[in-house]
């Protein structure tokens, strides 16, 4: 009953379902009654003329497609006797999507789980040499993480590129494996609601001056007194980032949601919310081992 806000709509699905197959047959039986149950009966026509001599007659289908027509009829109502359609009934077999995904999980997992698991006590750092382990977690990478990461795992915007130097949260086996296995949520509030748009504005600027950019030097020194209020608990007083809060580094000139002046001053009025949804429960300890040393070896 959970798909439904009440019973009455399960028993309103399951006795219009019902109502409309009998009456599909009553109907059918009633339409194609024609002149040949009584041959001594002449054949109606529909009233239709063509040419003056064409008429469109009221014969019955041919009983072969009728018999046909029939068995579909009667194999519709023995399936929603077995399986699930006529509203919460489960129908007597007890089939549903989540058990039969479940069944197949299990299947897998008892096939393939020990390919997985023989690595699984070998350290990240040793087992990111073995070609084959490497291999199954590039499988695991394409068919789990490509949609965000992209398939050569450089990311897009919003999503991190993961071939490069610069990690969120760190780049040691724990860390890698915490972040596949809790996920993470990188939070940048919105200081548009805070801070006036020439604060904003001047911040902007100091954050591109400590990239390495050439900015205005007044604007960029206004910037920093605000940054200095506002921004050191999380990026730090020299903006080199915090790894405990995926705060970014802003020193270097990799940008997660773009590097232009728009796009960081964008970051900063309106905030940002990057999510990374947990994979531990899912994929299991053997196979979040394989794509966590799949992700290490990029490091090196």
């Amino acid at each position: 009953m959970a798909d439904f806000t009440s019973e009455l709509w399960s028993w309103v699905i399951a006795l219009t379902t019902i109502v409309s197959i009998v009456g599909v047959i009553i109907g059918v039986r009633i339409v194609t009654t024609g002149s040949k149950d009584d041959p001594d009966k002449p054949v109606e026509t529909m009233g239709h003329v063509w040419d003056e001599n064409l008429e469109e007659y009221n014969n019955p289908m041919p009983r072969w497609w009728l018999n046909l027509f029939y068995i579909t009829l009667f194999w519709g109502m023995l399936y929603l006797l077995l399986y699930p359609g006529l509203g919460a009934f489960e129908g007597l077999l007890g089939w549903s999507q989540t058990t039969q995904y479940e069944e197949e999980v299990a299947a897998a997992d008892a096939k393939f789980g020990p390919l997985f698991e023989q690595y699984q006590q070998v350290p990240i750092p040793e087992l990111a040499s073995n070609e084959d382990a490497v291999k199954m977690g590039e499988r695991l990478f394409s068919t789990y993480c490509t949609t965000c990461h992209g398939s050569d795992a450089r990311g897009a915007r919003g999503f991190p590129n993961l071939r490069d130097e610069d990690w969120l949260y760190g780049s040691e086996p724990e860390q890698i494996t915490a972040t596949l296995v809790n996920g993470r949520n990188g939070l940048m509030p919105a200081w548009g609601e805070i801070l006036e748009d020439d604060d904003v504005f001047a911040v902007t600027a100091y954050v591109e001056q400590m990239s390495g950019r050439t900015v205005d030097s007044a604007i960029a020194a206004s910037g920093k007194a605000v940054y200095d209020v506002n921004c050191i608990a999380c990026h730090g007083a020299d903006g080199g980032g915090n790894q405990l809060l995926g705060a970014p580094n802003l020193k270097d000139d990799i940008w997660l949601y773009g590097g232009s002046q728009k796009k960081i001053l964008e970051s900063i009025a309106t905030g940002r919310n990057g999510i990374m949804p947990p994979h531990g429960e899912f994929l299991g300890p053997a196979k979040i081992h394989l794509l966590s040393t799949y992700i290490y070896q990029f490091r090196e």
